[in-house]
Order: C-alpha cells, then structure tokens, then sequence
C-alpha cells in the first residue's frame, strides 16, 4: 500500500507505529554537560595562549634572568674599593 511520504502509518503488528515525514529525523545526540565543558576548556586554551604572548617568559627564564644579576651584583660589590670618598 503506498503511503504519502507525510503522513503517519503503522507497520505490521499491534501497536508499531513508524513516522515517516520524508526526511531523516535521526540528529547525533550530545551530552550537554560534556559540550559545556569542552567549550569552557577551548576558551581557556586561547587564554592561556594569549597570556603567554602578554607576559612571554617561562619560570625557568625569571630565574635564570635573577641568578645573572645576581651574580653581576656580586661581581661589582667584589671589585668596590674599601674606604673610598
């Protein structure tokens, strides 16, 4: 028996009922909660990366950078002379 392709028709046995409305109705599901986070996690990698251009130097750098004045700092105070004006 043909059947418009809008309309809703029954398939064999009691109580089946198919609806046929000429398109797939199918949509891939989601969990709601594992979207939300996933875009909360994108937007803070491009913070962090944006960060990373603002303020540029990695811990290892600061140090690094603190233990050369450092040590520039000691070489000047062991070449001052004693009781100078």
């Amino acid at each position: 028996m043909p059947v418009a392709s809008n309309t809703i028709r029954t398939e064999s046995g009691p109580g089946s009922i198919c609806f046929s409305w000429g398109f797939d109705m199918s949509a891939e599901l989601i969990n709601l909660n594992r979207a939300r986070k996933a875009k909360a996690k994108r937007d803070q990698t491009t913070e962090a990366e944006a960060n990373r251009v603002k303020f540029g130097r990695t811990k290892a750098e600061k140090l690094k950078a603190k233990a050369e004045a450092e040590k520039a700092a000691r070489h000047i105070d062991g070449h001052k002379i004693d009781g100078a004006p």
